[in-house]
């Protein structure tokens, strides 16, 4: 089989498309034959070796972390009606014509949604599942959400305006401000202009209740200025590393830090329950991966390169069949 392979950390020319062995299950494992590979922004974080501390990768390695598929055999202890589904997978691996995973790492995906679309909810859907409920965005209140045409930015906005918050979507072009406005933003700022905090208290009547950082950094510890006293602000962001916000200034004004991703990923049972949740909202065309760029497995780099210069508009995705 076909499948990208780190063997050294570093640029998007060290992901490298290499022929392995095609995978065996063991005893209470599946292989899953990839339609489509997740591909998210952390991915080109660890490719160059950030994160090890967080999400250890052991060289070489096959990047990714699931996606939606059909399960090709299962191993000892594993029924085998599973033989022949569509399912998700969220596991160490993904970007591979087959993945070796674990059963309790599968899902099957629910009638009438695309795999792809499924896919794109792997690791977007169970983060802005994850925070949507950290966050808690009540009916009426001004939310902001930066990054809002990345993969979990898109569905964040669209979860909130659900809930009944009035949305600022912050984001880098046009094209990202377009995306966001047409999933229900009411209010969208360009954040690389000096005065984009301001715009954003003007426009919400002197901050936000509730900041989604999903830029990090610079960028993420600013965007506690778009709050009001008292907000709430979840971080996610890992563009420029974790923001790291003022503590003393922020417990001043009786805002509450909230950075979830310190803790490491979600527990597996948390993550298939949220999982679940995204799939099941997907299929009932209540939340819409916004898929604004896929591209085939022998372009993994390019898919890394798009990501980290902020050309992306929307969530990628890996193709095994091409295009």
């Amino acid at each position: 089989m076909h499948a990208i392979h780190v063997a050294s950390f570093g640029a998007p020319d060290v992901l490298t498309l290499v022929d392995l062995p095609d995978p065996v299950p063991g005893p209470g494992q599946v292989v899953v034959g990839m339609v489509a590979a997740d591909v998210i922004f952390l991915d080109t974080l660890l490719r160059g070796g950030w994160g090890q501390d967080f999400f250890p990768r052991t060289l070489p390695y096959v990047p990714g972390g699931g996606g939606a598929g059909e399960v090709l055999a299962v191993g000892d202890g594993v029924d085998p009606g599973w033989v022949g589904r569509s399912v998700v997978v969220r596991t160490g691996t993904g970007y591979a014509e087959q993945v070796v995973a674990s059963a309790q790492e599968i899902m099957p995906v629910p009638a009438g949604l695309a795999a792809v679309t499924a896919a794109a909810l792997v690791h977007d859907g169970v983060t802005a599942l994850g925070f949507h409920r950290l966050g808690a965005p009540q009916k009426g209140e001004w939310v902001l959400v930066s990054a809002a045409a990345g993969g979990a930015g898109t569905l964040l906005v669209q979860l909130a305006v659900d809930a009944g918050a009035r949305v600022v979507a912050a984001a880098s072009s046009d094209a990202k401000l377009a995306l966001a406005r047409d999933l229900g933003a009411e209010v969208v700022v360009d954040y690389t202009r000096a005065d984009w905090v301001e715009r954003v208290r003007e426009a919400t009547g002197g901050g936000a209740a509730l900041v989604y950082d999903g830029a990090g950094g610079a960028l993420g510890a600013t965007s506690v200025d778009a709050l009001a006293d008292g907000g709430r602000f979840v971080t996610y962001g890992t563009a420029d590393g974790f923001a790291a916000p003022d503590r003393e200034s922020a417990a001043r004004r009786g805002i509450r830090l909230l950075m979830p991703l310190m803790d490491g990923p979600p527990d597996q049972e948390t993550a298939r329950e949220l999982l679940g949740l995204a799939l099941e909202s997907a299929a009932e065309g209540r939340l819409r991966p916004a898929i604004g760029a896929t591209y085939p497995l022998a372009r993994a780099a390019d898919a890394h390169r798009a990501l980290a210069a902020r050309t992306t508009v929307g969530k990628s995705l890996l193709l095994m069949g091409g295009e």
